[in-house]
């Protein structure tokens, strides 16, 4: 089979700096305790208002640097037109297969940017895919095994919502921006407590390999404690 680096995290990120904002506390908090983290970008943001396409190449490498991540890859899909189908689901397959990660972050399905909802369909279609046999893929001209993460989340960004989990990750930072790993202090939407968490969203229709889904887990926002990620809270009224 194909040699590829197993990870225990891997967040799938529409755009450079999704994964910063939306869950840069969740991905240093693992890294901090030794588990091997990475993020692949589907796109370079090139359509993005400000900076460039090689601005955001030279902000994720230092980002990556600051995370101590172990992988930072970019898929160079087209931003703003990838789409939902074969293709794509293929090349994200192949990312699964390649890191076997145990917990899969990724966009919302629901915010203003219509790249998040649909990066998060694709990733939630493709970690379901990756674990069927019949599903054939390779890697450098060698077959891959199959793949499906034990837990699949997907990080809050612009729309709040109750959160199903909460990582605590405020003692990793310093009392203003530019802390002890370069990390600012969390901005979060009118009405959310400061405290250094992040939430993350569940995804119904996936729970793990031998899992079924849960149903009424809805919204998630950035797990309880690093090594009990995987032990949703239960849902509210």
């Amino acid at each position: 089979m194909a040699n590829s680096q197993k990870l225990d995290l891997l967040m799938l990120a529409a755009h450079p700096d999704d994964a910063e904002l939306g869950c840069a506390g969740t991905l240093l908090r693992y890294a901090a305790a030794g588990r091997k983290v990475g993020v692949v970008d589907l796109t370079r943001g090139e359509l993005g208002s400000r900076g460039s396409a090689e601005l955001r190449d030279e902000e994720a490498a230092e980002a990556a640097r600051i995370l101590g991540l172990h992988v930072r890859e970019n898929l160079r899909m087209r931003d703003g037109f990838f789409r939902n189908d074969e293709e794509h689901q293929r090349r994200i397959i192949e990312v699964i297969r390649r890191f076997r990660p145990e917990l899969i972050l990724t966009n919302p399905n629901i915010d203003r940017h219509p790249d998040h909802g649909r990066a998060a369909d694709l990733v939630h279609d493709a970690a379901f895919l990756a674990g069927l046999p019949k599903v054939q893929t390779q890697w450098e001209g060698e077959p891959q095994a199959p793949w499906r993460p034990r837990l699949l989340l997907q990080a809050i960004h612009n729309s709040y919502v109750r959160p199903d989990i909460v990582v605590e990750y405020f003692r990793l930072l310093g009392a203003e921006a530019g802390g002890p790993h370069g990390l600012p202090q969390p901005v979060l939407p009118p009405g959310v407590p400061v405290g250094g968490n992040q939430h993350l969203h569940i995804h119904p229709r996936l729970s793990g390999r031998a899992g079924r889904p849960q149903p009424g887990v809805g919204q998630l926002h950035w797990g309880a404690v690093c090594g009990r990620l995987h032990q949703p809270a239960p849902p509210g009224p």
